[in-house]
């Protein structure tokens, strides 16, 4: 325990106590003393000092902090599912909070989770990739934050830094393997090849397409509307909570006119009358692309064919984006591939004999222009 006296700033005396209580916890207060005098001023102190350790109200109202492992249940339902996040979102935090924070942090109150702490949960989780980690310390963060906005917590106890994920290309099939991949859904069923080109050609989702419904359909303008995702049997908007409108394919239009039912109201069934799951458009993708003779396979290949294809061909990163539905145009540029035909061709731009006469050739058709007042 200590009581210090110095100088105010706007005159007078602050007075500096640092009281340990019998609990073991530690109060510190640093206020403007009542009185002139700087005797006066510690003797203020002093009785300042008994009062917390003996009487102070404060003490008894102390709040019971909660460990991490007994906050995250409330968290879940107070923050995640009563803000109606997606089904897939709340399990995807309880399952980060109940497998990897609890098993390494769970005993710890939250306002006692240190910077060495969260070095520590990032050493147990180092055979994870980068961005799993960062989803992790990022589900921690936001819990930690809804803990203080309750006023469980005070303030943030430890700051979070995020590791650094390197930037990587989506995996597509080419144009040559896409060929091969229709050709063999549409040889192995009707439904094979839906998956395929609902994927490839429209860039839905594996949820987005269990929840299509023949309504989303319009054969006389060529487009689907995407209204709806599904996930372990609950439907909810698609990702990003935004419908998108996306023109069909001639060979898709033809392919769903071709498989028009009367089952139910969705497009995709099962031989059993039940609507197609998760595990159906995979196995049904997966089959596809073995017996095209690819090694690769999935839903989400599907997709990443359709924006890399779309990109390829020269469409605009922001039509990408809408078309695809990407929050985010960071995203969309992920499938902006530069290509070794591309690369080849723009290494051939310097064997031009007349650079000059082709930019000057590009100038007068319009390509460009250069005024006094541009450079």
């Amino acid at each position: 325990m200590s009581v210090r006296v110095r100088r105010f700033r706007g005159g007078g005396w602050e007075v500096d106590l640092r009281v340990v209580l019998p609990d073991g916890s530690f109060v510190r207060e640093r206020r403007k003393a009542p009185i002139d005098s700087k005797s006066g001023a510690m003797r203020w102190g002093q009785a300042r000092e008994r009062v917390i350790l003996f009487d102070d109200p404060a003490k008894k109202k102390r709040k019971e902090v909660p460990s991490l492992a007994e906050f995250y249940g409330r968290f879940l339902d107070e923050h995640a599912r009563a803000n109606r996040h997606k089904p897939s979102g709340v399990a995807a935090k309880e399952t980060i909070c109940r497998v990897h924070l609890v098993p390494v942090l769970g005993s710890m109150k939250l306002d006692a989770i240190g910077n060495e702490d969260i070095q520590r949960l990032k050493a147990h989780l180092g055979a994870k990739n980068p961005k799993t980690v960062n989803n992790i310390v990022s589900t921690l963060n936001t819990l930690l934050r809804i803990a203080v906005d309750w006023k469980v917590i005070d303030r943030m106890p430890c700051r979070i830094q995020l590791l650094r994920v390197p930037r990587t290309e989506a995996d597509f099939f080419d144009f040559e393997e896409y060929v091969r991949l229709v050709e063999a859904g549409e040889s192995i069923s009707p439904e094979a090849l839906i998956v395929v080109l609902l994927g490839a050609d429209a860039g839905l989702r594996c949820g987005e397409m269990m929840a299509l419904e023949w309504r989303d359909v319009d054969f006389s303008r060529s487009q689907l509307s995407i209204q709806r995702s599904e996930w372990k049997g609950k439907v909810t908007t698609p990702k990003g909570g935004q419908p998108r409108c996306v023109p069909m394919t001639r060979r898709l239009a033809e392919a769903l006119r071709a498989h028009k039912h009367m089952r139910g109201p969705r497009v995709l069934y099962q031989k059993d009358g039940n609507p197609f799951t998760q595990k159906v458009v995979r196995n049904l993708a997966r089959k596809s692309a073995e017996k095209a003779g690819l090694a690769k396979h999935g839903v989400h290949i599907l997709r990443h064919t359709f924006c890399s294809h779309l990109a390829m061909r020269g469409a605009p990163a922001r039509a990408i984006q809408e078309l695809a539905g990407h929050q985010h145009i960071g995203t969309t540029e992920r499938y902006l591939h530069v290509t070794a035909t591309a690369i080849r061709s723009a290494v051939r731009l310097l064997e031009d004999p007349s650079p000059a006469s082709r930019f000057g050739d590009m100038l007068e058709t319009g390509g460009g222009s250069i005024g006094k007042g541009s450079r």
